[in-house]
């Protein structure tokens, strides 16, 4: 392993990057929307109802916006504070692969994985664009260790962590949790022949201690979904939001149904593995070919020593996965850590073994990832978006000069090989962090409109819109959901302000309504890059613009 010095200094690189992510804008959809459902929940004092700007929300369960709206009662209503939860899960993740890479290899395994999973690209974008998958995630792997811990050690500590952490993954994300934390302690068990474990009054215990756990949950769904059947969800009533989590669920994301469907490719998450666990992209797909070879030409006997609780996990949360008829990226979140902890254990047996080559190849493909992120961040810094300020630079001479020396230092493959990986991983996100996001959100019209508005001390009580399109940012920056409101009853007001695209202001316009002030931010789905707006000679043309007029 690298020496313990250049580890924490690697790790404490990471730590920056996500404490500079924190203070981003953020972005539409999803935590801007997840950010607004959770500020509703402090401001209206009602922590038992989910909505989605007018509708009642029944997709997902109650415990992201529970940590994010104690979050807001602690330190306020501030984007960062949003971020907390979500990086402190992302931090128990790590620690978690820690301890899953020690109790399946060792403490050097569980080190690496650590450091693995903290830089994997997926992970550092989860802990900036906030979802439920980072919390899902850090207890998620914290109840797979815990778990094997137990079949390993027979410890109701142990046991009783499992199922606690197993209870707020599912209090996050619903069943999804439950397989992605069953699966691969089956295979565990499978492989150690180990079944009668589940023969043991501990279950018992931790059965108790998961109902518990879940039970805010499960009386949230009640009050705001069983005890009104009257209510129309997706086109339906008597919607039993109980029924919907432990049983639904699943079923509607898997058919598409309720959430609708978007992609029908098999193979969406083969191909989304490639850049989601990058820098480790190539050591992960030599990992899991070299475990599944191994195991295959041993015909699963069991060994001591070998595990089977990664790449079976991995395998079947694949296979179950890709048949969903909706897919997102972020979907491939919650294999990080058993990546991370099968990379691990894959480079530690490269660094005992005498043969060169493989180390070898590595070390370049590293060494590729490395010149493309150069490339990159050179492109972001000088072509995408230009005129950074003069501290910007100073950090990125003192990393590049770090990154060279590591670069020309002479030392064995196998610790240029993680340390490469981790600066490059560092590198990337740390300009997006700093540089990249920061320039992209001011073509986010919501939140740099909320910032016009409280610069030209404009009431948000008279702020309103004239459709039901989502406007998250602008509701949470704001500090208050835009209210919607009619052209016919706008007629007979005086006073106000309307936040309005291209087509609604022609809208007003046709219907007789004018203005006397006209307030204009430019906007563009920022989750959705092109290379004509990355390019600043053509990106006038893709990006349109939002309005507030001032009717009078």
């Amino acid at each position: 392993m690298i020496s313990n010095t250049r580890y924490w200094f690697l790790l404490f690189l990471v730590v920056l990057v996500y404490i500079a992510g924190m203070f981003v804008t953020l972005f539409e959809n999803d935590s801007a929307q997840f950010a607004v459902m959770a500020m509703r929940m402090v401001q209206e004092h009602d922590f038992l109802s989910l909505f989605k700007g007018t509708e009642e929300y029944l997709d997902k369960p109650h415990m992201h916006y529970w940590l994010a709206a104690l979050s807001f009662k602690i330190f306020g209503l501030h984007d960062w504070a949003y971020r907390i939860p979500g990086i402190l899960a992302t931090l128990l993740g790590a620690y978690s692969c820690f301890g899953l890479g020690r109790l399946l290899y060792n403490p050097n395994v569980g080190r690496l994985a650590a450091l693995i999973f903290m830089t994997s690209q997926t992970i550092v974008l989860g802990a900036i664009d906030v979802r439920t998958d980072a919390v899902l995630t850090g207890f998620s792997v914290f109840a797979i260790w815990h778990l094997a811990a137990y079949i390993e050690k027979n410890s109701l500590k142990h046991m009783v962590l499992g199922a606690f952490g197993a209870g707020i993954a599912f209090s996050t994300k619903g069943q999804i949790a439950l397989l992605v934390i069953g699966l691969p302690i089956l295979c565990h068990l499978a492989y150690a022949r180990k079944w009668k474990m589940f023969l043991n009054w501990r279950v018992l215990m931790g059965i108790l201690v998961f109902a518990v756990v879940i039970t805010p949950m499960l009386y949230a769904y009640y009050h705001q979904f069983d005890l009104h059947p009257e209510k129309v969800i997706r086109g339906k009533s008597n919607r039993s939001g109980i029924f919907f989590i432990f049983w639904e669920q699943s079923f509607e994301r898997l058919s598409g149904e309720g959430v609708g469907k978007n992609s029908s490719d098999y193979f969406f998450f083969f191909h989304t593995f490639l850049w989601v666990f990058l820098p480790w992209t190539v050591v992960g797909l030599l990992a899991y070919w070299q475990k599944a070879r191994t195991l295959i030409q041993s015909k699963f006997k069991y060994v001591p020593k070998q595990e089977f609780l990664t790449l079976g996990g991995i395998t079947l949360i694949f296979i179950i996965i890709s048949f969903a008829q909706f897919k997102l990226p972020h979907y491939l979140n919650i294999t990080m850590p058993l990546f991370a902890v099968l990379s691990a254990g894959y480079l530690y047996g490269l660094h005992t073994e005498k043969d060169k080559r493989v180390k070898k190849i590595l070390l370049g493909f590293q060494y590729f990832i490395l010149g493309v992120v150069f490339i990159a961040t050179t492109l972001i810094s000088f072509f995408v978006f230009k005129g950074e300020t003069y501290y910007n630079y100073i950090w990125k001479l003192v990393l590049g000069a770090f990154i060279v020396y590591y670069c020309l230092k002479r030392e064995e493959y196998y610790y240029r090989i993680i340390t490469i990986g981790a600066v490059s991983s560092i590198l990337l996100n740390g300009v997006l962090n700093t540089h990249f996001y920061p320039s992209l959100l001011e073509y986010q019209a919501g939140s740099t409109m909320a910032r016009t508005i409280k610069e030209n001390n404009i009431s948000t009580d008279n702020v309103y819109k004239v459709s039901k399109n989502h406007t998250w940012a602008l509701d949470f920056y704001n500090q208050k959901p835009v209210k919607i409101i009619s052209i016919r009853e706008l007629k007979g007001r005086k006073d106000v302000w309307v936040y309005a695209n291209d087509k609604e202001l022609e809208a007003l316009k046709d219907s007789g309504l004018d203005w006397n002030k006209q307030l204009i931010e430019k906007q563009f789905r920022i989750t959705r890059l092109q290379g004509r707006f990355l390019n600043p000679d053509t990106r006038k043309k893709v990006v349109n613009e939002m309005h507030l007029v001032h009717i009078y």
